[in-house]
């Protein structure tokens, strides 16, 4: 890693999530070459983990997937997958920012993407992109849809059987293969590090994610999506086909214990999404919502409200106290109902906790912009500017800026794409009149 490889590019966009995809696309419509730097091994972000979407209830990959291979198939954009972004600095017109790869350990030349690898491998262990649920192997491909379709050696479970190695038909596995140095410049750049949820272990009310039937709302995506780890919603626990499912909603949100004080904004209408799709898989199960206040604050979201109601979800104005371990792998679930029966308790077969939305990425000394006090970035112009920051050349989009929808974040990374391009204009303008001012004076 002693080398470092050096590129150059107009825009670079960091974040493969569907608001960099969205903006570095829109960038490149405009001719300008970006590059998208991504952590992850595949880019998609959040959206392509989900099932459906609201209110509209679309398929999230049929949105996502053709933005991706359109990202991955223009000449105009450059992935970086595996990258981590370690300091972004201006020099001049320019920003630089340093970045280190890290080793898929796998030729991402010579990779072919046939998954002979995976299947020959050895080694299962628990799938986080499938929740948890199901197993993957120490070297696989992401997921189904995963761009770029190149397999990634998972080194703390690899055993070294070399059995991938083997039956590789191109010789893409590289054992040694070691982290790189990227520099990479340009003149504008668009943060779009997206979000992560709130971790279900930090509230000890709701068992810290050690009751074996309550899940995360990530989780329950990925129970209802038709590509998930068992095909239908099945409990975790013991594969039993849940009769009684609950939602428990701000369970990490409007929580000053937890340090987020704020609404994550998408979790009433997420929760209501899952309940929608859940009575058509399940149509005989009791599905119920405990929440503090139902917050449908987007176009047509209101009628999605209550087009749940219609269909028999149950709605409870409840403060859920605490989670505990019930009978038979049920969940007792202990509240103050707020319209009159004072402090309960019911027991559920499964309870979904709607965890809320924190920072995706926490700049601090990498990149000097300002943050607000939730601690995402800071918009220095909310109403007229949104993906403004205080640093020149640098814009936000998507929920780098703060809890937001898809519509929004999408809308949002097209404003920032925009921004952008007005700044790669104005630094040409002033090129321009500079070398005009210089000639007057040769």
């Amino acid at each position: 890693m002693n080398s470092t490889r050096e590129y150059a590019f107009d825009a670079m966009v960091i974040g493969g999530g569907i608001a960099g995809l969205q903006s570095a696309l829109d960038l490149a419509g405009q001719g300008y070459k970006t590059a998208i730097i991504e952590k992850d091994a595949s880019i998609g972000g959040k959206m392509i983990r989900l099932s459906k979407v609201f209110p509209t209830l679309d398929c999230a990959s049929c949105i996502t997937t053709p933005k991706m291979a359109a990202a991955a198939h223009h000449d105009g954009i450059t992935l970086f997958t595996c990258c981590d972004v370690n300091g972004v600095k201006r020099n001049g017109d320019e920003l630089v920012a340093s970045a280190t790869q890290r080793p898929r350990y796998v030729d991402m030349d010579k990779c072919i993407g046939c998954r002979k690898c995976e299947y020959e491998c050895p080694v299962l262990v628990p799938d986080a992109e499938q929740g948890g649920f199901s197993g993957r192997k120490a070297i696989r491909i992401p997921f189904s849809n995963a761009i770029p379709q190149k397999a990634v050696l998972d080194v703390e479970n690899c055993m070294l059987c070399g059995k991938c190695a083997s039956v590789c038909p191109t010789g893409a596995i590289v054992y040694d293969q070691l982290p790189e140095k990227l520099s990479i410049t340009a003149k504008t750049a668009v943060l779009a590090t997206g979000f992560e949820l709130t971790p279900i272990a930090d509230k000890r009310q709701y068992g810290m994610g050690e009751i074996p039937n309550v899940i995360d709302s990530m989780q329950m995506e990925r129970l209802l999506a038709p590509h998930g780890p068992y095909g239908r919603v099945l409990r975790p626990s013991d594969g039993m086909i849940p009769d009684s499912i609950a939602y428990v909603q701000c369970a990490g949100s409007r929580d000053a214990s937890m340090g987020v004080s704020y609404c994550s904004r998408v979790c009433c209408m997420y929760a209501i999404k899952q309940a929608m799709l859940l009575s058509g898989s399940l149509p005989l199960a009791d599905i119920t919502i405990y929440y503090m206040d139902i917050r449908a604050f987007g176009k047509n979201y209101e009628q999605f409200y209550q087009n749940a109601k219609a269909m028999g979800i149950e709605f409870v104005k409840a403060k859920v106290a605490s989670l505990d371990q019930g009978e038979n792998g049920s969940v007792t679930v202990r509240y103050e109902d707020q319209m009159g029966e004072g402090a309960t308790k019911r027991d559920h077969d499964l309870v979904v906790l709607s965890m809320g939305m924190l920072p995706g990425w926490k700049p601090g000394d990498i990149c000097p912009v300002a943050l607000g006090g939730d601690g995402f970035i800071k918009s220095m112009k909310p109403k007229t500017g949104p993906s403004v920051t205080d640093l020149e050349g640098v814009f936000v989009a998507g929920v780098a800026a703060g809890p937001k929808d898809i519509v929004d974040t999408i809308t949002e990374a097209g404003a920032a794409a925009m921004e952008a391009a007005k700044y790669l204009t104005s630094l040409e303008a002033r090129a321009t009149d500079a070398a005009k001012e210089e000639a007057l004076h040769a």
